[in-house]
């Protein structure tokens, strides 16, 4: 597989003309800046504070502009495909795979859609098709080895009750109608390991399951693996709030692992992906394959791209932390130490006077220094 970097909309790029209005704002700004500093005569910060800003600031649009070009990842692989089987994906678009566990969870329908374009990824080397599921079997796509195909009908073509049923019933799904896939031309002749991938619901009216063993079982024969698409306490949303004309089957899950277990078939739940494309790798075993061409495939990278553009714009907005300013400090009332020490010793002589002798002093005198 080889991959190039292509654009999908390259004239999008004028609007990295963007960049120049962040650019100029900051010029403005930092010119009054200086300005203002020569006036107070204050010291200009060191360039490498700006540095970051500058550099984050060109990032954001350049990147948005980017973005804008659509850039996507365009991979080319050769498709080496089997030539002895091939699969049949059939989607039950019944009312009431509109169910899901709340107004906002993917219904029965959009997680049924995305296990069988993942199942088709993983078992590539098969020619595979679609068709949709009531109480009858139509198909959207026969087999076909270009996954692109696939997913564009399964994704795009593949809706709920398009087409209806062609009856009007409570339930519209009948298990029964597998046994068209067996009598009708959903494969080719010369075919002889055909699968059957089905996912459901599991919901339907009651059924011959006897007619659907035969049919299956007739020569070449029909394997057939059963996606339970289903969890309990799930409802029907309509413009959300919960329908209350839908009623949930709580035996759609015995009801299918008895159509397996009479089939020979396997069931498994809507995450059990990893045990399904096991079996179904199991179920058509090897066999000859031939170069089919390439397929191309393209993936955009476009909302990554913007996300990036995210983190230089954390950088402008997030405050820069300034340091702490240090206090003045009192001026000091310390005196020097010869200073100091002679205000010592007055003080000393202040708290103990100094007696002088009365013959000194003369007669009536109180023999103390005079102050």
């Amino acid at each position: 597989m080889v991959g190039t970097i292509i654009f999908l909309t390259p004239l999008a790029g004028i609007v990295a003309c963007a960049l120049l209005i962040p650019l100029a704002a900051f010029t403005l700004a930092a010119r009054r800046e200086q300005l203002a500093r020569q006036t107070l005569r204050l010291a200009a910060p060191p360039r490498a504070r700006r540095l970051p800003r500058i550099l984050a600031l060109s990032a954001v649009p350049a990147l948005l502009a980017l973005a804008a070009t659509q850039p996507a990842l365009r991979s080319h692989r050769t498709l080496h495909v089997r030539t002895d089987a091939q699969i049949l994906y059939v989607i039950d678009i019944s009312r009431s795979m509109l169910a899901s566990s709340s107004a906002t969870a993917p219904t029965r329908l959009a997680i049924a859609k995305s296990d069988a374009i993942a199942m088709r990824d993983a078992l590539s080397s098969f020619p595979s098709g679609v068709a949709t599921f009531t109480n009858r079997i139509l198909p959207d796509l026969l087999p076909n080895g270009d996954p692109a195909v696939f997913d564009d009908t399964v994704v795009h073509a593949v809706a709920i009750e398009e087409p209806p049923p062609s009856t009007e019933s409570v339930v519209a799904t009948t298990l029964g109608a597998l046994q068209q896939v067996a009598t009708q031309n959903f494969f080719p002749p010369t075919i002889k390991k055909r699968l059957v991938v089905l996912l459901t619901d599991g919901e339907s009216n009651p059924y011959d399951i006897q007619t659907v063993v035969h049919a299956l079982a007739s020569p070449p024969g029909v394997k057939l693996i059963l996606i339970h698409v289903s969890a309990p306490n799930e409802t029907v949303y309509d413009q959300g709030r919960p329908e209350t004309a839908y009623h949930e089957d709580n035996t759609s899950g015995s009801t299918l692992a008895t159509l397996a277990a009479a089939t020979h078939g396997h069931v498994y739940g809507e995450h059990a992906l990893t045990g399904a494309i096991d079996q179904a790798r199991a179920d058509l075993g090897l066999g000859p394959t031939t170069n089919q061409g390439e397929t191309q495939q393209t993936r955009t990278l476009a909302p990554y791209v913007a996300l990036i553009a995210l983190l230089p714009l954390l950088l402008i907005i997030w405050p820069t932390p300034r340091r702490r300013a240090i206090p003045p400090q009192p001026p000091s009332t310390r005196y020097p130490p010869t200073l100091q020490n002679a205000q010592n010793g007055a003080a000393a002589n202040s708290d103990h006077p100094r007696t002088i002798p009365a013959e000194i002093v003369g007669p009536g005198a109180s023999g103390r220094a005079p102050r």
